[in-house]
Order: structure tokens, then sequence, then C-alpha cells
């Protein structure tokens, strides 16, 4: 007989401490029956200790990852080179997020919600090995342009995120995503440049000059998006 697994249960204050909010306002939350960006609400409450109330801690985390605070909405990541390479609390402040464990929440409990490392170094010893998972700064930032969870309630003005400023004279040979790609062609934001690719308006582009490791995010080099540049001001 196959016995079942009892889900993780956590309270206002543990939920609190994860997402950087006071235990209060997770209260209220439910008792609000806030929406999240996908219209669902706050998750009903699975069980009691005493007068507290505890939840299903894999779908409080879930119902936040389509939650987007208004204070990650207007934040602007530090300026950084897109190939640096950032570890799981490293790329959890860069993407605003007040938990350092934002990443590997993500990682460990909604699989196919977050991009995969792109590096994955296996340390410690035979005793006691562990892994070191780590983004580019590229890919967290078109993951920033693309995440799920970003929409708003209707009625309300979607504003994409600024394109990087990327420079025309840099290696040509330098292998960039696609909202590098987006910048350099003169896009307004990456979900155009996307919309354009897939509608064959960008026939250089169409076969990428490479792929990731981990997750296959297209790459192209600067000399081929500078050559489709110039075919589209012509």
């Amino acid at each position: 007989m196959t016995s079942r697994r009892e889900p993780r249960l956590a309270d206002a204050a543990e939920i609190a401490a994860e997402q950087g909010l006071t235990p209060a306002r997770i209260s209220g939350l439910y008792t609000e029956r806030a929406e999240n960006a996908a219209g669902v609400p706050f998750p009903e409450v699975a069980d009691m200790r005493g007068r507290a109330r505890l939840w299903d801690h894999a779908k409080v985390t879930e119902w936040f990852a389509n939650r987007q605070p208004a204070r990650l909405r207007k934040h602007t990541p530090p300026a950084r080179d897109p190939q640096d390479l950032l570890n799981a609390a490293e790329a959890s402040r860069f993407l605003g997020y007040k938990n350092p464990n934002q990443v590997t929440t993500f990682v460990r409990d909604h699989p196919g919600y977050f991009p995969a490392p792109d590096v994955v170094e296996e340390l410690g010893t035979a005793e006691n090995p562990y892994r070191r998972q780590q983004w580019r700064v590229q890919t967290l930032l078109d993951w920033m342009a693309t995440r799920p969870g970003r929409g708003k309630h209707a009625g309300a003005q979607r504003t994409a995120p600024a394109l990087p400023d990327v420079p025309v004279d840099g290696d040509p040979d330098e292998l960039l995503g696609a909202t590098q790609a987006a910048a350099l062609l003169k896009f307004k934001s990456v979900n155009s440049f996307s919309s354009s690719l897939s509608q064959g308006n960008l026939p250089l582009l169409e076969t990428p000059d490479a792929l990731t490791e981990n997750g296959g995010r297209r790459r192209w080099t600067r000399r081929r998006i500078l050559e489709q540049a110039a075919q589209r001001t012509k």
C-alpha cells in the first residue's frame, strides 16, 4: 500500500518570513480573499494549530509566485554584465525579492516555473556533496520580461520593462539573448521582438547561433543581430 505524503503546513509567521511581509498581512490576504495576477484567491486554511491558521505551504508559495507586488513591478535590476553568474540568493536579490530563498523555493517547489540554472557545480565531499546552481544575468532578465504572473487586473495599463542599453560596438561574436536583441533592433519590448520573430519578420534570426545548456534559450551573435538591423532599415 502506497502511503500518501502529507503536505507541509505553515502558519502566517512562517509564510510572512519567506515572503518579506508581516503575519498580519498574510492573515489579511486570507480574510480579504485577495486574488493574485492569475485571478486565484488566497488558499483556504488547511488546518488549525490552536487558534493559529495553517496553510498548505506549496499552495501558498504557488499563489505568491503568481502575485507581483507593486515594488517588483517598479523594480529595476542593477546594471550587471549579462554573462555574470549569480547563485540563488544573489538571483533573488537581483530580481527584487526580499526573501533571499525565493529562487530556491521556485526551483524546489515549482518545477518549470523558473528557468533551469545555466551552470551547476557539484561541490563538497563524497560524504557531504552539494550542488551550487547559478544563473546568468541575461537568463534572469529574459525571465523577468516574460515570467508568468506578470498580468494585472482588468483595466490596468501594462508597462513593459525597459530594455537594457546594449552597445553596437561590442564583440561581434558575443552571444546575446532575446532582451539584448530586442534592444539592438530598437523594439519597444522583448515581447514585440518575439512576436515579430515568430511571424517570420526577422529571417536572419530564425535559426539561433546557440542554445543555452539548460533551458534551451536562444542566443545570437551581435554580428548577426546587427546584420538583421541593417536589413530592417533598408
